[in-house]
């Protein structure tokens, strides 16, 4: 009997030595794919664990997105969303005050450009996404195509778990923007950077774009990724715990000022100092006031016409 468990032991330890054991997954996303082919190709060279998120009004969006789901990726809608910058908007860009049927057509519209989409992730979006009006919409639609949605985290105060709640979508949030500038040794920081975070936590995502520097440092690193550390589809996440650090917004529309006809002056100043009033010269003018009133002229009427025989 010992010596049986001496050789289950010993099976075990080489067996635990012999398995991987992964402390975090990283899940890796490219976005605004559908603009430029030739990068893009190289992306889908790349392990199949990286995503990729499709502008729909791009010029290659359905080539590139059957190209993306026949080599093994996962493909996203990467759908434009109003910002809080006052900056051109792009085609079908939803807006936080737009109807709910507008945003569907614009998002059925979307899927039908992007065949194989299984989730959506946010292009730009500050405004949209911390409205939580607008994000409620959003996620009635997105429960019709079941899709989960991306958040690209590009503002704090995201409604986006929020707006969720209640519905069968599933909300996951970026962790990490790997090419805010598009230099390399910035891009290899925010790729270990990625890397740390998914270890400390279990999991993180790390958006970046078809660059050429973004996809140099990708080829890179990718091959050196560390053993505990596995790469993993942004689907493979939605039932890791994520936290809603969100403040509580209004579920409404912005409530509509009624105009005011009198804007401009809003107070108006005496030029030169007021003269003082004293108290014979304010008692005089009461007295006038009183004597030429109304109600006083037609009693004196009547008292002047009081005893007149008609």
């Amino acid at each position: 009997m010992l010596q049986f468990r001496r050789i289950v032991f010993s099976v075990v330890s080489v067996l635990a030595l012999a398995a991987p054991v992964y402390a975090g997954k990283l899940a890796i996303v490219i976005d605004d794919f559908g603009y430029r082919p030739h990068y893009e190709n190289q992306v889908l060279a790349m392990p199949s664990a990286i995503s990729v998120a499709v502008l729909p009004n791009a010029p290659h969006a359905r080539e590139m997105a059957t190209k993306a789901h026949n080599s093994g990726h996962q493909v996203l809608i990467h759908l434009p969303m109003a910002p809080l910058s006052k900056q051109p908007l792009e085609k079908d860009t939803l807006r936080p005050e737009m109807s709910s049927d507008e945003i569907d057509r614009i998002i059925r519209d979307a899927y039908n450009k992007v065949p194989f989409a299984v989730g959506l992730n946010n292009h730009m979006g500050s405004a949209m996404t911390s409205s939580l009006y607008g994000m409620l919409k959003v996620m009635q639609s997105l429960e019709r195509y079941n899709l989960y949605f991306l958040d690209s985290m590009t503002i704090g105060n995201s409604q986006a778990m929020r707006a969720a709640q209640g519905t069968g979508v599933k909300v996951i949030k970026r962790k990490v923007f790997l090419d805010d500038t598009q230099n390399d040794a910035d891009i290899r920081v925010q790729f270990n950077r990625a890397v740390q975070l998914a270890r400390r936590n279990g999991s993180a995502i790390a958006i970046g774009h078809p660059h050429p520097s973004t996809v140099r440092v990708l080829q890179q690193m990718l091959p050196a990724l560390p053993a505990d550390i596995t790469l993993v589809r942004p689907s493979d996440l939605l039932n890791e715990p994520q936290v809603d650090t969100s403040r509580p917004g209004s579920a409404q529309p912005p409530a509509t000022q009624p105009r005011n006809p009198f804007s401009g002056v809003k107070n108006c100043r005496a030029k030169q100092p007021l003269e003082p009033v004293n108290a014979t010269r304010f008692f005089t003018v009461i007295s006038e006031s009183v004597s030429q009133s109304t109600l006083v002229q037609y009693f004196q009427h009547q008292w002047q016409g009081w005893g007149r025989k008609a």
